[in-house]
């Protein structure tokens, strides 16, 4: 029946070419606009390389210290995590996998001496620790990542990516222990790992060095609370269970220091964290005042347009059809068939339509995201910026997820039952004397 069903929807969109046409086009660019938030979100929520362990990541946010005075006067800093608070606070918590120390920049700009003599390559560098290595699953072409003993005496031994060993020394394979030069001062290849794409912002660097060969980002700059420093702080738990856990030692650390410093009227607390990979993103989009739940929101209602208005459209040209088959379809109610056959035959002719559209909406929204990915993958953030350079390219890992293809599949089928059963199952309600003279 189903083979019957499909041969019979192939022939009628071949004799119906004007409104076969606007529906797949409809359903193509419903399922096209759809695809691409999918594939947006999927890319900054999932576990891709190396980000692999989002599920259970926590990002500590800045620290603010408040200072009140007698005479009503106020005063407030704001500020990182020194080493003292990744090794001796955050590191000894229960329920903590991994805790990782890390500056994203080093002195705001970064060039490698290409040895051919052309002129420097910039490069981004993160600093950072050996259990950064630990935090990202980073998959390692040769050598491996620096040591504590290295980043114990300062050494500058450093891991860089593949593309930037390819640019050096010709090949990402065979270069531990060769040498470069960064801002004119010699670094020591300890490893090549296989570059992550810059649209995985947390991970993203063409170098990782250890951050002890700053020694300022060793020592705490705050004199009021030794916990405050220049660093970035992100943790893995060791499962979703302990992270409201942390959450809660971290908060009994917070008020045992306002307890201690309430005669000098100092307050310390954590802005924005420790929040979730999913809180993370989610509130970057809704704004610098939105919340998880503003962000959800607004999803579900862009979700909601998406999809709705192409469905009216659709359902539109559908009940449109229908009047003009209501002869044919008295017809086949005079020789026995039942409503619900009637029904399945219509849905299931309009599904391969549905099928035709959203497999090229699918290509459409796979074009779109590679040739556009230097942008549109922050085009929901509150602030977009462009990702500039070859780094922000998609992985295959990103576009043909199988979550991706569930979530075509889905989308066809909701979009075939919201444009299709309804005016259908109206059309047939008519009485089959009505049917038949309705084309006399």
């Amino acid at each position: 029946m189903l083979r019957i069903y499909l041969k019979q929807a192939w022939e009628l969109m071949k004799q119906n070419r004007l409104f076969s046409t606007l529906y797949i086009v409809g359903t193509a660019l419903a399922i096209a606009m759809t695809m691409m938030m999918a594939i947006i979100y999927y890319v900054r929520l999932a576990p891709v390389y190396p980000e692999e362990r989002r599920g259970t990541t926590l990002y500590m946010g800045s620290l603010k210290l408040s200072q009140t005075f007698d005479n009503g006067g106020w005063a407030w800093w704001t500020n990182g995590y020194s080493h003292r608070a990744v090794t001796e606070w955050l590191r000894p918590l229960e329920d903590v996998a991994v805790v990782s120390g890390h500056c994203s920049g080093w002195r705001n700009a970064a060039y490698v001496q290409r040895p051919d003599g052309r002129e420097d390559e910039p490069v981004t560098v993160r600093l950072t620790d050996p259990e950064f290595f630990r935090l990202y699953t980073f998959r390692f072409r040769d050598g491996a990542a620096f040591t504590q003993d290295d980043f114990d005496g300062g050494m500058y031994r450093t891991v860089i990516t593949d593309r930037l060993a390819r640019l050096l020394f010709g090949a990402d394979t065979g270069v531990t222990g060769r040498t470069f030069l960064m801002n004119y001062k010699t670094f020591t290849v300890c490893g090549v790992v296989e570059a992550p794409s810059k649209l995985m912002e947390n991970s993203f660097a063409d170098i990782y060095a250890p951050y002890s060969i700053e020694k300022s980002l060793l020592n705490s700059n705050d004199e009021h609370a030794w916990e405050m420093g220049p660093l970035s702080v992100t943790i893995a738990a060791r499962d979703k269970a302990g992270i409201d856990r942390i959450r809660q030692a971290i908060d009994e650390h917070l008020q045992r220091y306002n307890t201690s410093h309430q005669s000098e009227n100092l307050t310390l607390e954590i802005q924005g964290g420790p929040r979730t990979h999913w809180q993370s993103v989610l509130e970057s989009a809704a704004g610098s005042e939105g919340s998880m739940g503003k962000a959800v929101r607004q999803l579900l209602l862009i979700l909601l347009v998406l999809l709705l208005v192409p469905a009216l459209n659709l359902s539109g040209l559908i009940a449109s059809r229908m009047e003009s088959r209501l002869a044919e379809m008295g017809i086949r109610k005079t020789f026995g068939a039942w409503r619900s056959t009637l029904l399945n035959m219509v849905l299931w002719e309009n599904l391969l339509l549905t099928f035709i559209g959203g497999f090229i909406g699918l290509l459409t929204a796979w074009v779109c995201l590679f040739l556009g990915r230097g942008w549109v993958f922050t085009i929901l953030d509150s602030y977009a910026t462009r990702v500039a350079g070859d780094a922000a390219y998609v992985s295959g890992e990103m576009l043909f997820a199988p979550l991706v293809f569930v979530c075509a599949l889905g989308l066809c089928l909701v979009l075939n039952v919201l444009s299709a059963f309804i005016p259908t199952w109206w059309s047939l309600r008519h009485p089959i004397v009505q049917s038949l003279y309705e084309k006399r």
